[in-house]
């Protein structure tokens, strides 16, 4: 049995906005523009313009004349970005990985909008309260260099080996989606925060130091810079087509089976959008069958919707990528309240 085939729930060259954009959220000005503003995680625009949002974009923009602009950052940075600009409200959609999106929702900063197509995306996949949608699903992972590094580690414990020194290195909990997943796994698969702390405290002795964002790590995991990084599957399977020292891996603790979660892409029409309508337009085609079906083939992702199989090539090699790999909840209701502590414990223990 495939523990894959369930997702679970509500799992971090950007275009430079144009000076024109309207101050006045949903002015009328404002929504006549063909245009809509998208903040967004790391990982779904390709490196060399061959990504699934590439793709969904160009696809977006020849139907319906709107043409998207573009600014990708960590999952916590682009949430911050759009917490400070919220008396002049630039973003028009806003897309993270968990629990950053839960994390927008609670603040406020998402507007109510159930997208078309959402009906078959599942219940843990998208907001109750109908502030946010998964677009793609995802899964958490590390990577390593093939080459250098043959054999992937198989545990937590093997990280802390004198070998990795300065030659392995994680994103920033609390700055981005899949840094902050490192202290969520590792909480999870060391029975709690005070003997996942004792553990990162030890593996700080080998980390080169902080990132803001994780797509940064592959290519130096590639070039043989790193051994080791963090990632997550679907933006890491996709970089392996140009990178192909990249493999993928999930650590388990000691001799235990290894284990991941959930991580989607989760979008949201963001409160007060400038471009409110358009905003709505591209979160409908982002759901679209046509668009699900090349979350797969195009940017090696997991659909989002249920009612999409994918059957290509990369759906097949993902499959069995999952293949033995333990899939388990975050409580995100409890990492949403409490993740500043969590972040706040790690900076603490490793002195960051």
């Amino acid at each position: 049995m495939r523990t894959y085939a369930k997702p679970i729930a509500a799992v971090t060259g950007s275009l430079v906005l144009a000076a024109g954009l309207t101050a006045c959220g949903g002015s009328t000005a404002a929504s006549d523009e063909k245009i809509v503003t998208v903040y967004s995680a790391d990982g779904l625009k390709g490196e060399a313009g061959d990504g699934w949002y590439d793709k969904v974009f160009a696809d977006f923009e020849r139907k319906t004349g709107i043409k998207v602009k573009y600014v990708e950052g960590g999952s916590g940075e682009m949430v911050q970005r759009a917490l400070r600009e919220r008396s002049n409200t630039q973003a028009d959609v806003l897309v993270t990985l968990p629990p950053f999106i839960q994390q927008a929702g609670s603040k406020g900063l998402l507007q109510k909008y159930t997208p078309q197509g959402a009906d078959q995306v599942g219940g843990g996949d998208k907001a109750s309260d109908g502030t946010w949608t998964s677009v793609v699903n995802n899964y958490f992972g590390f990577i390593h260099n093939k080459k250098e590094l043959p054999a992937a580690p198989t545990s937590w414990e093997e990280l802390l080996d004198g070998r990795f020194k300065n030659r392995l290195q994680y994103s920033t909990p609390g700055v981005a989606g899949d840094g902050t997943a490192v202290l969520i796994k590792a909480m999870h698969d060391f029975g709690g925060q005070e003997p996942a702390m004792e553990y990162l405290k030890k593996l700080q002795a080998n980390n080169v130091g902080p990132s803001s964002s994780t797509s940064k790590l592959a290519p130096k995991v590639d070039k043989g810079e790193l051994l080791v990084a963090n990632g997550d599957v679907q933006m890491n399977f996709a970089q392996s087509t140009s990178m192909p020292n990249l493999g993928i891996w999930f650590p388990a603790k000691g001799a235990g089976r290894p284990t991941t979660f959930a991580l989607p892409y989760a979008a949201g029409l963001v409160d007060k959008a400038p471009h409110t309508e358009n905003g709505r337009k591209l979160l409908d085609f982002m759901l679209t069958e046509g668009a699900q079906r090349e979350v797969s083939a195009v940017g090696g992702g997991f659909p989002a919707r249920k009612d999409v199989k994918a059957t290509d090539a990369n759906a097949i090699e993902l499959a069995r990528l999952m293949e033995g790999v333990e899939v388990f909840e975050p409580d995100w209701a409890d990492i949403d309240k409490n993740l500043k502590t969590y972040v706040d414990a790690w900076k603490s223990a490793t002195g960051s």
